[in-house]
């Protein structure tokens, strides 16, 4: 099994790729600008070659791009919508550039417009950055939990923009367990766990999961609040995570923790916990 972390881009770019590694990640995602801002510093060809050819050296594969957090492709303001439509475009094209095999995104919230509203808009938007990036990666929604109006906490909204996106072939799914937990579904059960990745195969297909984010979660099941935790010391639990890294859907899925990084070794920590829950 493949496990990573979400990693820093300080310094230049490619020492992302020397820090997966010193940390022992079998995969790695990173953003490729400040995720808290709208302008990017252009992505230079000798700092994107040496991204890739470090990560070509260190075998590490594959990686995720996260989008930024300011995009909102279910937005009804027209003025952040379109711009986030634009900012979508570029950073598919950054993530290309980099060689990455993975794009994540967030999908959405409709402001109070309502469910239908949002997620039209988010298959529009995604439609509309698909056709002009024409991507060679996977881009992958990832589910949320459902907190105010965001979209996506359940695998019937995501189908339900899946059938709206004409070139739904370049879109995957990426799973966040704490998002899970905290939109309802109890993936800490091995019934529950069995439960929902049957209704993701049914209404998603087989072949759409292509990433775990592996978080344990702060919040209770079906508070709708996504605050994610240490591997082993939230709702989710230890016996959770070994449910589910040992589920048998799940054993060939990269798993990269996007855990707190609040002391120097957290990273370390909790790889090695959850890696020593697969049997």
């Amino acid at each position: 099994m493949k496990f990573g972390l979400h990693i820093s881009i300080a310094g230049k770019i490619y020492e992302a790729v020397d820090r997966a590694a010193a940390l022992s990640c079998d995969t790695f995602q990173i953003f490729s600008r400040n995720p808290r801002g709208w302008t990017a510093k252009l992505l230079e060809e000798p700092d994107a070659s040496e991204f890739r050819q470090r990560r070509e050296k260190s075998g590490i594969a594959p990686i995720a791009v996260h989008i930024p957090y300011l995009i909102n492709l279910g937005s009804p303001d027209d003025a952040l919508y379109y711009k986030s439509i634009q900012a979508y475009i570029e950073d598919i094209r950054r993530a290309d550039f980099l060689g990455a095999e993975y794009f994540v995104t967030h999908l959405g919230s409709h402001r109070g417009k309502g469910e239908e509203f949002g997620l039209k808009r988010i298959a529009d938007g995604l439609q509309a950055a698909l056709s002009e990036a024409r991507p060679k990666l996977k881009v992958l929604l990832e589910n949320t939990a459902g907190s105010g109006d965001s979209l996506g906490h359940s695998p019937e909204q995501i189908a339900r923009i899946l059938e709206m996106v004409p070139d739904e072939k370049y879109l995957g799914l990426c799973l966040d367990t704490a998002h899970a937990y905290g939109a309802g579904y109890d993936v800490a059960d091995e019934a529950g766990l069995n439960a929902f990745l049957e209704k993701m195969e049914r209404l998603l297909g087989k072949t759409r999961l292509c990433l775990i984010h592996a978080n344990d979660s702060k919040a209770a099941l079906g508070s709708r609040v996504d605050r994610h935790d240490d591997i082993g010391a939230g709702k989710i639990g230890l016996n959770g995570f070994r449910i589910i890294v040992n589920h048998p859907r799940l054993k060939a899925i990269p798993f990269i923790l996007e855990t707190p990084k609040k002391e120097p070794d957290e990273d370390e920590r909790n790889l090695k916990t959850i890696r020593a829950l697969v049997k």
